[in-house]
């Protein structure tokens, strides 16, 4: 069902500047994202406005514009073929999708469907393949609306249903099957990683993970790092399935340090959903790179966006190190580390290119990996067994006792960005159950 087109797809962009910033979305990295999926860009449509048509979501000249287009590339020297593919820079509601559709005659696909294409082709392990394709389903459920319109009946009722609504039903049925069946092998592998992380938390190994905005050069700084050789490529979503190695610290200690997907304006929630699992080796790390691309014209923007998304899933409060990379591309900039008022790292300076601050980024990420730790006493109530079986996970109960009242007595010890981490998992202010610390 999602096998990709076979290639030598030529597609007119369609771009429009919203007055909205909800609505607003930038042209170059669209381009960049067509070109990632493997089309050929024949034309581009531009128009401004300040709300989408309803019906169209452009007005009906840009519809007539782009049927003028498709006529141009067919008749020109160029385009020996006509244009067999329409893709908009932004969300169509389905109807809106097959409105146009009807219209121009051909595919039309939106932001959120592009994005899906290009995580499709870059999914190469068991575990992506299964993301993409719940993320697909998702996508594809909300669009399982009339697509059997020619085999209706006008009447309804007992003895009455037509048989296209019957294959409409039964579509759904099949979506909501595969989505659960998919749900539970996504949930099987996430328990698995679960396993490996408490297996690093048992070796007290932390965990470092590269986040950023797509195209910021991760992957590139990965296999720098660690000597690996993961698809570093000038394109969006390069890598998409995680991969983790061990990386030597000058002193001689060892991270398990993670290359993760790209994160992108306006990222699709069906992606965040179905890429949970995945972004939860974020989550879970003791420390994120923020990579940034530090000779954007958008870096600003950039950071912002990664921030939401980081904020949505929930590791907004890990301790991050800013690592702004490429700045081969910046006239004088050189390589340093930038430090807080305590005087730890909070930026580093680096071209993973040209192999320049790699030696500091090492050095920043020891710093921040000898934690410092959080050792108390905590009193805690018969009801708070919950709290109690997470810090026996995390292996950080080094004595219990139990006074006459009930209360558990435990002595702890734990990195203390897993101790803020537990709080905000329990939603709760947990200093309330400290007795000494």
């Amino acid at each position: 069902m999602f096998d990709r087109h076979s290639g030598g797809e030529s597609a007119i962009l369609v771009h429009i500047d919203f007055d909205q910033e909800a609505n607003q979305e930038d042209l170059q990295e669209f381009v960049e994202l067509v070109r990632s999926a493997g089309l050929k860009v024949m034309d581009i449509v531009t128009a401004k406005r300040h709300t989408p048509d309803p019906k169209f979501f452009i007005g009906k000249g840009k519809i007539d514009e782009i049927l003028s287009a498709k006529q141009a590339i067919k008749g020109s020297a160029r385009g020996a073929t006509d244009a067999n593919v329409v893709i908009f820079n932004h969300n169509l509601s389905p109807a809106q999708e097959r409105n146009i559709e009807q219209v121009v005659k051909c595919r039309v696909i939106d932001r959120i469907g592009l994005i899906l294409d290009i995580f499709a082709q870059r999914a190469f392990t068991f575990e992506g393949k299964l993301q993409v394709e719940l993320a697909q389903l998702r996508h594809l459920s909300t669009r399982l609306v009339r697509g059997w319109t020619h085999l209706e009946r006008q009447k309804g009722g007992i003895g009455m249903r037509g048989p296209g609504e019957t294959q409409l039903e039964t579509d759904r049925r099949l979506v909501r099957d595969r989505i659960k069946y998919i749900e539970k092998r996504l949930d099987k592998v996430g328990k698995q990683r679960e396993q490996g992380r408490r297996s690093r938390k048992r070796a007290n190994i932390k965990t470092v993970s590269i986040v950023g905005y797509t195209n910021a050069g991760k992957s590139t700084l990965f296999n720098r790092l660690t000597e690996a050789k993961v698809l570093a490529a000038d394109k969006l979503f390069a890598t998409l399935d995680p991969i983790l190695r061990r990386v030597s610290l000058p002193q001689g200690s060892d991270v398990i340090l993670a290359d993760t997907v790209g994160f992108i304006r306006h990222l699709p929630h069906e992606l965040v959903a179905a890429f949970r699992a995945t972004l939860e080796e974020s989550v879970e790390a003791d420390i994120l790179l923020h990579v940034i691309d530090a000779a954007s014209e958008r870096r600003d923007e950039n950071i912002e966006q990664v921030m939401e998304v980081l904020t949505d899933i929930g590791a907004d409060e890990i301790r991050t190190l800013e690592v702004y990379n490429k700045i081969d591309m910046i006239d004088g900039a050189e390589p340093r580390i930038d430090r807080d008022g305590d005087g730890l790292p909070i930026r580093v300076w680096t071209s993973a290119v040209e192999n320049k601050g790699i030696d500091l980024l090492l050095q920043a990420i020891e710093e921040l990996a000898e934690e410092k730790q959080f050792q108390a006493t905590l009193r805690l109530p018969p009801q708070e067994g919950r709290l109690r079986g997470l810090l026996y996970e995390l292996q950080a109960v080094e004595n219990e006792d139990s006074d006459g009242d009930g209360d558990m007595i435990l002595e702890v010890r734990l990195d203390e960005s897993d101790w803020i981490r537990l709080g905000r998992q329990l939603e709760k202010d947990l200093n309330q159950f400290v007795l000494s610390s």
